[in-house]
């Protein structure tokens, strides 16, 4: 049994492909191991602040050197992290908008960036990586085809998640696209095409 944390981040709730796709990949993986249990996020719909200097402030001070009302401040972002570490899996809908994540995906990531919680800094300097043992499935939407050919330059959806998020220890990664989903000759299948991908390791 897995605990499943499914993020959305489409501006298109009910015609979204990546959250078709996501839900695709957590049905493969409720197959897989029965019994799982699901939580699910929707980002956009959190309509979260972005990271400012005051907030910025608040994640890198140590919480026994903030006040009640500091603290109390950062509660939904302290959650947000607590969801990430209860995860054994992760799945996240990553539509490409404009080449990139969405703002408020972007914004979890500032969120969930804490040093000494999910990352830190070895003696030599290098960073470390707090969030192991977990397994990402990004689900990725795109109008064009980004994995292959002129567009593959222009994809920073799937690269930058699989840097970041392996900066913070969740190296073991893997994608899924429903690509071409606005071009004539692809975008029929496309959907099809993805969801027959998938295979869940």
């Amino acid at each position: 049994m897995k605990h499943i944390l499914h993020l959305m981040s489409s501006i298109q709730p009910k015609e979204s492909h990546s959250i078709k796709l996501s839900e695709a990949i957590i049905e493969k993986i409720q197959e897989k191991y029965p019994n799982s249990t699901l939580e699910e996020l929707n980002l956009v719909e959190l309509d979260m602040p972005n990271l400012n200097p005051e907030l910025l402030r608040k994640f890198f001070t140590p919480a026994d050197h903030l006040n009640t009302e500091e603290k109390e401040s950062i509660v939904f972002a302290n959650n947000l992290i607590k969801q990430l570490l209860a995860a054994d899996i992760i799945v996240i809908g990553a539509p490409l908008y404009n080449f990139t994540i969405h703002s408020a995906l972007k914004t979890w990531i500032d969120y969930i960036t804490r040093p000494g919680i999910t990352f830190g800094y070895g003696e030599d300097g290098r960073p470390i990586g707090l969030v192991t043992g977990k397994k990402v499935y990004v689900a990725m939407a795109s109008g064009g085809v980004y994995s292959e050919g002129p567009g593959q330059a222009n994809d920073f959806v799937v690269p930058y998640l699989k840097a970041f998020l392996g900066f913070l220890g969740l190296t073991d990664l893997t994608a899924f696209r429903a690509e071409g989903l606005k071009v004539q000759g692809l975008k029929d299948d496309a959907m099809n095409k993805a969801i027959n991908s998938i295979v869940i390791d």
